[in-house]
């Protein structure tokens, strides 16, 4: 079997590259195997600051295989056939696909997908995992599992409504209408667009890099997941107050005011602030 999924780390950001332009990334259980493997590898990198998602070819994923979808129409089940390492402990998601998404949520550092392109059904789910979704302007997106007789089963139906609301998802949930990159960024779907969204999407990765990596992962665990008001509040705190002070957030106060720039140490996976 070819190489599916290919990861690269420069300088603090690992660009994990599909790798099946000729199938347009379709998803078949190698290809889920090959980005749940990925993303597990890059949680024990402790010198990875950010995570750039991006495809060979002329579109990010097609979505499900359709040899998958002859093999579905027989009766199997995904999830039978796939081999992956064991779930991370407290994660929710236990099914192939699910994980093939959600995983880019329980990274610690930021997650950016670079979509050109066709990101349809279960490829859009993936993207949907990211922190950041920067898309071709002419790009075509589409929860397109309706269409096939079927509903997101990747995390979709969770991720899908925290982005655009439950009306918005209702929409595209129910009818599986295609949207232009453009019309991604208006609704909330894609964080902003670029002629070369790969481009775009490892300089942003480069800058964020440039940043103080505990607040970084500190802001992501912030914005990861809506709270009551007096628990989001409680988590500023105790984010806030782990940071002042620390080796990291004094090397930004002295580069800053000696017009330098700052160096700063890695965290250990899991790790507080430094």
């Amino acid at each position: 079997m070819s190489e599916r999924v290919r990861t690269a780390v420069d300088d603090g950001v690992a660009e994990v590259r599909f790798t099946r332009p000729e199938r347009r990334n379709a998803l078949d259980v190698a290809q889920f195997t090959a980005i749940v493997h990925a993303a597990d590898a890059l949680r024990d990198r402790a010198d990875v600051r950010v995570v750039v998602l991006s495809a060979q070819g002329p579109d990010f994923c097609a979505g499900l295989d359709r040899d998958m979808f002859r093999a579905m129409r027989a009766g199997e089940r995904l999830s039978a056939t796939a081999e992956l390492p064991p779930p991370r402990d407290g994660s929710p998601a236990r099914a192939t696909g699910q994980r093939a998404a959600y995983a880019w949520t329980e990274l610690d550092v930021p997650v950016i997908a670079a979509v050109q392109g066709h990101a349809l059904g279960g490829g859009l789910q993936i993207a949907l995992g990211a922190d950041l979704r920067i898309v071709a302007p002419t790009a075509t997106l589409s929860v397109l599992e309706i269409v096939w007789g079927l509903v997101p089963d990747m995390g979709g139906t969770l991720l899908l409504p925290q982005l655009v609301g439950r009306d918005v998802a209702r929409d595209l949930t129910f009818t599986g209408r295609t949207v232009s990159g453009t019309e991604a960024v208006a609704l909330g779907l894609a964080t902003r667009t670029a002629e070369d969204p790969r481009a775009a999407a490892l300089a942003t990765a480069r800058e964020i890099a440039a940043r103080n990596p505990h607040a970084v992962r500190a802001a992501k665990r912030l914005l990861a997941t809506p709270r009551p008001p007096a628990e989001q509040l409680a988590a500023e705190q105790a984010e806030i107050g782990a940071l002042i002070a620390s080796p990291n957030q004094r090397e930004a106060v002295a580069a800053r005011l000696e017009g330098r720039d700052p160096v700063f140490h890695d965290p250990a996976p899991g790790a507080g602030a430094g």
